[in-house]
C-alpha cells in the first residue's frame, strides 16, 4: 500500500456494536473486512452509482484476494472512520484493487486491501476497457493520484 495519505477519501464513520466484540471487548478481526465492503460500496457511491446500478448493467466485483494489517485494536463503542481509495494504476480492464485504512480519531487502527475481478453476469472476467472500469479511472482521476 502506498503512504500517501491524503489519496485516501474519508467515506464512512460507524460506532463499534457489542455485536462485532470478543469477550474482552475488542472487535473481531473478520469485521474488518465486513467493514472495507462498507467503504468501497460508500466510496463507489459517492462517486455517482451504485453497486446495485452496476449490476443492473451487467458488472459484477467478486473478492479475488484479500489483506488487513492489524494494528491496533478498535474497540466496543469506538467511533470508526473508514477511509478508501482505487488508485488508478490498480484499476485494469479485468480487475481493480481497493485499499482502506480504519482509524479512531487519527490513530491508524488497520489498513489492508482487496482485488476484485470486473466479470459479467455469467461470471466471464472482462479482458477489454469496459464500461465500469473506465468510469472508476475517471473517478480516480479527478481526485489526483487516485483518491
Amino acid at each position: 500500500m502506498a503512504n500517501d495519505a491524503d489519496s485516501f477519501v474519508q467515506v464512512c464513520v460507524l460506532r463499534v456494536r457489542y455485536s462485532e466484540t470478543d469477550k474482552m471487548g475488542i472487535v473481531y478481526n473478520a469485521n474488518y473486512l465486513v467493514w472495507f465492503e462498507m467503504a468501497r460500496t460508500e466510496y463507489c457511491r459517492n462517486l455517482g452509482k451504485t453497486y446495485r446500478e452496476w449490476e443492473a448493467q451487467g458488472y459484477y466485483l467478486p473478492v479475488v484476494e484479500s489483506y488487513c494489517k492489524y494494528r491496533s485494536p478498535a474497540k466496543y463503542d469506538d467511533v470508526v472512520t473508514l477511509c478508501c481509495r482505487a488508485p488508478a494504476e490498480q484499476i485494469k480492464p479485468h480487475s481493480i484493487m481497493f485499499e482502506y485504512r480504519v482509524k479512531v480519531e487519527d490513530e491508524l487502527l488497520a489498513e489492508g486491501w482487496t482485488k476484485h475481478a470486473f466479470v459479467n453476469p455469467e461470471g466471464k472476467v472482462y479482458r477489454k476497457n469496459n464500461q465500469f472500469q473506465l468510469w472508476l479511472l475517471e473517478g480516480a482521476g479527478k481526485h489526483g493520484t487516485g483518491m
